[in-house]
């Protein structure tokens, strides 16, 4: 059969766009190759504990509700409360003068580094300033100009004046974050505080406002994974058709056709590919196509993006556990940066890449001690996720893909996996919740191994592009955003993570959008 578009990925970048043409009455094909939708967005029940098994909640970024409202989906949320803790200190995050709180915290740990902290948290606060400019307003891309005139001439014209003052100070912010800090302080367990939750070489710009946009996540009643049950049921109310368990092998951009590992053969008129990048030049071969100079660019593709390296990936503990949710509600809020130690996970010395496994074992114990961990408690944001008096909870930290995938090579992976949860449930037990370990009821653990086995993901990346490569194989200028759909490839698209730098959950939704309305566009001009 042949499709009007054909969306390959079915994470929240495919499922935007297949929404939206499924919308414009056009036939329309997603094909996912999981058994189910969501990539990254998704929640899962075990026992009676619902559990998030991708972000723990969801940046609005001036995104995310306009979508929704375009959309008519309604998703009833939450507000996402941040706290950050370091060692028997914890502060909330409730307002923009949260920061003057982060600078207490950060001065209690670091008394002999005031006056340096105190510069630090003026870069803080110019950048949180500029965030109001970046994201202030519903972005325009999901909005109807014609319906919304007035809100065009009040705000977004206006608006459009100081973002053209602002734009070029925050891409002045591009420098890695720690680089940029460097400017202001050379104490490196400092600097380690404030930036080893951030993905290696993030830009001072993206990991600097997070302050500001922690005010800006909001959880969905039921789990993330809720918004996109009612995308999915959007799609499919709207002639659109879902085909989970299809992975799709081979793309032939001549005969306009994609074909599944089972052999099915789909035809299309449009392809959004909103899965990970390389395995769509990896899927193309090159050989029978007729126009040299798209023959040239897919072959450079490939060439460029074959030693280009996914973003950083993550190591998961989900805990059962056999206490009451008030016993973490008094501690921190349901979604909490907590740092055991300020001494900082330098002083774990370097990831351990191609070392034997005593020195890795003493390497984790160490790292998993200073690290920072990012804790969500669902039950928290609501009270159906777990059964009474019992809690789930969600431990993550930032994790090196390339020495899970050694360790696995070595042969211990599964002791690899009980070995990190046990690190983690002792550092908390002799921190921040103890008695923790005694209320086990069970753990599991996802690796970047599992994410990259689950998304289809390079390296188990959770945001795209890592920062660390010598060039970034995508766009990466916010003004530009408009070219990051295009691919060398007539008739196809792309959208999602891998297409824009800095991604994450908005940007896919945002891309997602963008190349859906390039294909409606271009499908309206064939007709």
């Amino acid at each position: 059969m042949k499709y009007d578009a054909i969306i390959v990925g079915g994470g929240i970048a495919g499922l935007t766009a297949a929404a939206y043409l499924a919308k414009a009455g056009y036939s329309t094909l997603l094909c996912e190759k999981e058994s189910t939708c969501g990539g990254l967005v998704n929640s899962f029940e075990r026992e009676g504990f619902v559990f998030d098994g991708g972000i723990r909640a969801i940046e609005n970024s001036g995104i995310v509700f306009p979508m929704l409202k375009q959309l008519g989906l309604d998703v009833p949320f939450v507000k996402n409360k941040i706290s950050i803790g370091i060692g028997d200190r914890v502060i909330w995050v409730n307002s923009d003068e949260s920061i003057k709180g982060y600078q207490v915290l950060l001065t209690e740990q670091f008394p002999n580094s005031k006056a340096e902290i105190a510069e630090i948290i003026t870069q803080i606060r110019a950048i949180m300033r500029h965030m109001d400019v970046q994201y202030g307003i519903d972005n325009p891309v999901f909005l109807d100009m014609k319906e919304d005139r007035k809100y065009l001439v009040k705000v977004i014209l206006p608006w459009m004046l100081k973002y053209a003052l602002t734009i070029h100070k925050i891409t002045a912010l591009n420098e890695p974050v720690v680089d940029f800090l460097k400017h202001y302080t050379q104490n490196q367990a400092l600097l380690d505080i404030i930036t080893q939750h951030f993905f290696r070489e993030t830009p001072a710009f993206f990991a600097l406002s997070y302050l500001k946009l922690y005010l800006d996540y909001y959880y969905p009643l039921g789990g993330t994974g809720k918004l996109v049950e009612k995308l999915v049921t959007f799609i499919e109310d709207h002639h659109g058709t879902i085909s989970t368990n299809t992975q799709i092998s081979a793309v032939d951009p001549e005969k306009r056709q994609v074909i599944d590992t089972a052999g099915v053969t789909y035809g299309y008129r449009r392809l959004i590919w909103a899965a990970d990048q390389k395995s769509l030049y990896r899927f193309i071969d090159p050989e029978p196509i007729t126009d040299d100079r798209v023959k040239n660019a897919v072959i450079r593709r490939r060439e460029n993006l074959a030693d280009k390296a996914g973003n950083d990936s993550v190591f998961t503990l989900y805990l059962a556990l056999d206490l009451d949710v008030s016993y973490f509600s008094s501690k921190a809020s349901e979604h909490f940066f907590y740092t055991p130690s300020s001494v900082g996970q330098s002083m774990a010395g370097p990831v351990p890449i191609n070392e034997d496994r005593k020195t890795i074992e003493k390497w984790l114990e160490e790292f998993f001690a200073l690290t920072t961990y990012e804790i969500s408690c669902p039950v928290m944001r609501d009270s159906t996720l777990a059964p009474p008096g019992k809690t789930g909870l969600i431990v993550s930290v930032l994790f090196d893909y390339g020495l899970t995938k050694h360790i696995q090579q070595m042969g211990w992976y599964d002791d690899f996996k009980s070995f990190c949860e046990l690190c983690i449930f002792n550092t908390l037990d002799s921190s921040v919740y103890p008695g923790i370990k005694d209320a086990i009821r069970y753990r599991f653990s996802s690796t970047p191994l599992s994410l990259a086995r689950i998304t289809g993901n390079s390296d188990g990346a959770i945001t795209g592009w890592a920062f660390t490569n010598d060039s970034m194989p995508a766009e990466n200028r916010l003004p530009r955003i408009l070219n990051s759909i295009r691919t060398p490839i007539p008739g196809i698209v792309q959208a999602g993570q891998w297409t824009f730098s800095p991604s994450g959950f908005p940007i896919s939704i945002l891309t997602g959008k963008l190349a859906s309305d390039r294909v409606i566009k271009e499908l309206k001009n064939l007709n």
